[in-house]
């Protein structure tokens, strides 16, 4: 088995386990990876984390050319943004989950740090998470307004639609994105409550200690 062919059996293994547990339902969300050539695996446009096939994923050349495969996602120039400006991207996973989007919502909502310091591990995943508008699914802005963070986010909420996550390989964005809707559904939960967070010194601690992007 190619390194390619095993990339493509774990992006659709980890895209139904997502599917199955109920983080993205329907035909929503999409996922990416880089191909040990240089070039994407995309999963392709209107259709369901549940029942992907590793066979019709889009694929793309390292210049960016649609190489094979079925049509890609209409939310590629999103992906794309996130491979150009952070060199480390392995892999790209957005979602519709629903207690992210929830949080999205709510007043309060800090719109450079969408997750409050609730426990250690958003932290140590995912960095600060920049909050960013609504846009209408499919708008290249979207990508803009990505590339306008200049590489400095590994993730993203876009307000009322769903998180999006660059990691260095498919298995460790995929685990970053459950890291951040858990965290959403912590607060959710703490809403109205006089919850305990961590202190900006504890949260400065786990920065330090393992070298979390923090700017």
């Amino acid at each position: 088995m190619t390194e390619e062919t095993k990339l493509r059996e774990e992006m659709c293994l980890l895209a139904k386990s997502l599917f199955d547990r109920g983080l993205t339902g329907g035909s929503t969300g999409n996922i990416s990876a880089r191909t040990p050539d240089g070039g994407l695996l995309v999963s392709p446009t209107g259709t369901s984390f549940g029942r992907l096939d590793p066979a019709r994923l889009s694929r793309f050349d390292a210049s960016g050319t649609l190489i094979g495969g079925d049509k890609p996602t209409k939310e590629m120039p999103l992906h794309s943004a996130f491979y150009e400006t952070r060199n480390k991207t392995g892999a790209v996973v957005h979602l519709h989950s629903c207690h992210s989007v929830a949080w999205s919502l709510m007043p309060e909502v800090d719109e450079d740090n969408f997750l409050p310091p609730l426990t250690p591990y958003a932290i140590m995943k995912l960095g600060k998470v920049k909050l960013l508008p609504f846009f209408i699914p499919g708008d290249p802005a979207m990508g803009d307004a990505v590339r306008g963070l200049a590489g400095k986010r590994s993730a993203v909420m876009l307000a009322n639609h769903g998180p999006v996550v660059a990691a260095k390989d498919v298995e460790s964005a995929c685990n970053a994105i459950e890291e951040l809707e858990d965290t959403a559904r912590l607060a959710i939960l703490m809403r109205g409550y006089d919850a305990k967070m961590l202190s900006p010194e504890m949260v400065q601690q786990i920065v330090t200690k393992y070298d979390v992007e923090w700017d």
